[in-house]
């Protein structure tokens, strides 16, 4: 799947933005020309060639704080969407084959999460657990995970009925089999999908908390908290929200385009367009080389070379 993902311009885009975010998540703060908790004199300056994207309220560089933030923020978003994964995947997966009564429970338990609000119970739930980036990503993770359990139950559900399923479970196969050898492969990209968009929403919903100052307390830097400072300078630099918005959608929209990209390549549809474009790739280098042997310098040289093999 990598390979037709890349295949395709979108993914390539998608993918090249998302190893830059990646590379701001692990080297960032090494990457910070200042340091991020430190004050100067300097205060609400405009970018310059000393501070690039000028300074906050205290005097701190805008773009070390950036880059020092791009840690909690990106792994943020990855927790939200692992813990999603693992709390609404699997039981999607086995609530079709483990019995009504496991079935009944967990779509119960799945309903009374939609049902939550999920801003007032995240805040609730920070607040008992503590105000931490893990508490914060495990309650928002285990809100988020009935989107990836209604999708893999939905998968799950349209694989247990076809014909070699219904034979391996006829001949004895246990259930973990099943899912390993003939489940899992096509529940699969649609679970991928819902990873991506998941990734884009943790985006969102990890700067809101921080913006909030929920699971991170300032002065330690992040998307959320960056952009909630500026705020309340905006007389002075209009602009300097501008900066970590831009770069919290760019990642969003990055994330979106790996899903639809994802969804493209994946099935029957994204065979025939990978098809479609590689008979379009052979169709154009055959008529270059057409063009090629239907120029007159090519044939004179063509001729040459010829009348030159056969004196010698």
């Amino acid at each position: 799947m990598i390979r037709r993902i890349l295949a395709l311009p979108a993914g390539r885009f998608a993918a090249a933005f998302l190893l830059i975010i990646a590379v701001l998540a692990f080297f960032g703060p090494l990457l910070a020309p200042y340091d991020p908790l430190l004050g100067t004199p300097e205060v609400l300056a405009h970018p310059s060639s000393a501070h690039w994207l000028g300074t906050d309220y205290l005097g701190r560089d805008v773009l070390s704080r950036i880059l020092a933030g791009a840690p909690i923020s990106v792994f943020g978003a990855v927790q939200v969407a692992v813990i999603a994964l693992f709390a609404g995947a699997i039981p999607g997966i086995l609530s079709v084959y483990l019995g009504r009564i496991f079935e009944w429970l967990t779509l119960r338990f799945v309903d009374t999460l939609i049902a939550l609000p999920f801003l007032v119970f995240a805040v609730a739930a920070t607040a008992l657990l503590g105000n931490g980036i893990p508490q914060a990503m495990l309650t928002v993770g285990v809100l988020v995970s009935p989107l990836f359990y209604r999708v893999s139950r939905a998968a799950t559900l349209s694989v247990a009925r076809s014909q070699y399923v219904e034979a391996a479970i006829l001949a004895g196969a246990r259930t973990g089999w099943i899912v390993r050898t003939h489940v899992w492969s096509k529940v699969l990209p649609p679970i991928a999908i819902a990873t991506a968009n998941t990734l884009g929403v943790g985006f969102v919903i990890v700067s809101s908390l921080t913006f909030l100052g929920i699971g991170i307390q300032p002065p330690a830097p992040s998307w959320g908290g960056v952009l909630a400072s500026d705020l309340g300078y905006l007389t002075q630099r209009p602009y300097a929200p501008i900066f970590t918005t831009v770069l919290i959608m760019l990642s969003v929209w990055a994330f979106n385009l790996l899903a639809d990209v994802i969804r493209d390549v994946a099935g029957e549809s994204g065979r025939t367009l990978l098809t479609e474009k590689d008979a379009a790739r052979t169709r154009r280098a055959r008529r270059a080389l057409d063009r090629k042997n239907a120029d007159p310098k090519n044939a004179v040289a063509s001729e040459d070379a010829l009348v030159g093999r056969k004196s010698s």
